[in-house]
């Protein structure tokens, strides 16, 4: 069985995720899914970063321990992936002792290498990037990643010889062109970092003591790329010395999935340290888009942030689902407000796919007291509808292959759509009026079944409490996603998957 072994970032544990954090666990969610689908072994792995002076100040302002304060805040973030429905193998904290203890080998090893050295680091501090920059660096005179304030700083610092590996990591990229992912995300990493040439980078701080010890130096602790970065490994169970069957059978990843924004993390720091300690390279570093609120950045301090559980109990959770996975195009920001939410569920989730649901076990019900086989009287419309429906597995795999899950679901949907047109094209109700029709309308209703089974099975990545409802109200077992001429349906009664909203109620 081939392996597949996916990541979302860590979600820092300075505050509740938002709906634009919690996007990126669904987006791995589907992803993690659907390859378990096509009979893969997955190992899916998310969690939090729980280190550094912004937690250890929050932690500070509220009265509390930086472990109380990370304890609470990891326990809500785990709480709001559970929420989400989402399938992950494992849930790691930066704060777990093992982890910590592999972090303190790692910089030591890349100590005793020659790879960090001791130095004095004088730049521009961002506390909420918790980053230093140069003075080409900011921006009008701010951070380039979040336009807020930078404080002037200086203070002394282990380095990392990033650029030692720039070279290497340049033909890397060079060699590997679906390395970094999507395309122009890929160009700004070359354009503005890599060309301009790499600087070392600042591993380790005396400012705080909310982190990892530095093991032959206790008034340092490990700055967050060596601790955060590597838990894509420390978790799998890798050590300098020690490789766990896990890890061998699982590293290199398949796929970091990320935010656009800590690309430069995922595609520079991060191969230079696993090019430093002789690991192979990830296969793909996906740069997700951002979640807009009515076309703005979500930000609490400008008061426009959502919340997925606050979503998820107006909504329930597969429309939220099914909004943040369709809804966002592919390497565009993509935006959500309570009115697109309502009109996607009404259009898409009721229209389409419950209205679909609901007619045709009514009628196989009604016509046939819930049994059906297929009688094979074909009609040239039949031909057409049974195509489509044959071909959605390919067509779906190919976009899920290419991470175009939303493209992935329009599929899905289109042969939902043609499922509803073929209801009117066949016309069931004036079938049921005729004796002599009977075999034909036993026909259609079984090529309808056959058409949502599919779907329904289908949309289990994205849609999974819906798809077991589809498949529960089918009553049948089969998981071959190709259309079959000899099912039998004994179907349960119908139940409404998705009951239309009304925008005034909200």
């Amino acid at each position: 069985m081939e392996k597949y072994y996916i990541s979302t970032a860590i979600t820092y544990t300075s505050g509740k995720p938002h709906i634009g954090n919690t996007y990126e666990i669904v987006l791995a969610d589907a992803i993690a899914r659907y390859k378990r689908l096509k009979g893969y072994d997955v190992y899916f792995q998310t969690g939090t970063d729980e280190h550094g002076q912004k937690v250890e100040e929050k932690a500070k302002s509220e009265g509390k321990t930086p472990k109380e304060f990370t304890d609470e805040v990891s326990s809500e973030i785990k709480r709001i992936w559970d929420l989400m429905n989402t399938s992950y193998d494992k849930f790691i904290r930066t704060t777990d002792q093992q982890h910590e203890k592999v972090v303190q080998h790692i910089f030591q090893k890349l100590y005793d290498k020659g790879d960090i050295y001791k130095g004095e680091y004088e730049g521009w501090y961002c506390l909420p990037c918790e980053s230093f920059f140069t003075d080409s660096q900011l921006v009008d005179g701010h951070c380039p990643d979040c336009h807020r304030e930078v404080k002037k700083s200086k203070e002394e610092a282990y380095f990392f010889r990033m650029s030692k590996y720039q070279k290497q990591l340049e033909e890397y990229i060079e060699t590997h062109p679906h390395f970094i992912e999507p395309e122009s995300r890929k160009n700004e990493m070359i354009q503005n970092f890599l060309k301009p040439g790499l600087q070392d980078l600042c591993v380790s701080r005396t400012t705080f003591k909310w982190g990892i010890p530095v093991p032959f130096d206790s008034k340092h602790v490990i700055y967050v790329w060596i601790d955060a970065l590597t838990n894509y490994i420390t978790f799998l169970g890798y050590d300098t010395e020690t490789q766990s069957d896990k890890f061998k059978k699982y590293w290199p990843a398949n796929l970091h999935l990320i935010g656009k924004d800590i690309l430069r993390f995922h595609t520079i720091y991060w191969p230079i340290i696993l090019m430093a300690l002789d690991l192979p390279l990830p296969e793909k570093v996906f740069g997700h888009p951002w979640l807009l609120m009515a076309n703005d950045k979500m930000s609490k301090s400008k008061g426009n942030v959502l919340y997925a559980d606050d979503l998820v109990e107006k909504f329930g959770v597969d429309t939220v689902r099914y909004y943040l996975l369709h809804e966002i195009p592919f390497a565009q920001d993509g935006n959500i407000t309570n009115e697109l939410l309502v009109n996607k569920h009404n259009s898409d989730l009721a229209n389409i796919l419950g209205n679909l649901v609901n007619r045709t076990l009514t009628m196989t019900l009604k016509y046939f007291n819930g049994n059906i086989t297929n009688k094979s009287v074909i009609n040239e419309v039949d031909s057409e509808f049974i195509n489509k429906i044959n071909n959605l597995d390919k067509n779906v795999m190919e976009n899920m292959d290419n991470l175009q899950v939303a493209n992935a679901i329009s599929e899905i949907f289109e042969v939902l759509r043609s499922s509803n047109k073929y209801i009117d094209d066949t016309t069931p109700w004036i079938l049921a009026k005729n004796d002599t029709d009977k075999d034909r309308l036993e026909t259609v209703l079984y090529n309808l079944l056959e058409s949502i089974r599919i779907c329904g099975i289908l949309l289990s990545p994205y849609l999974p409490d819906t798809s077991d409802s589809i498949l529960q109200q089918l009553n049948i077992k089969d998981k071959d996603l190709t259309f079959k001429v000899d099912n039998k349906y004994t179907v349960n009664t119908p139940s409404i998957l998705f009951e239309r909203i009304d925008i005034k109620s909200l």
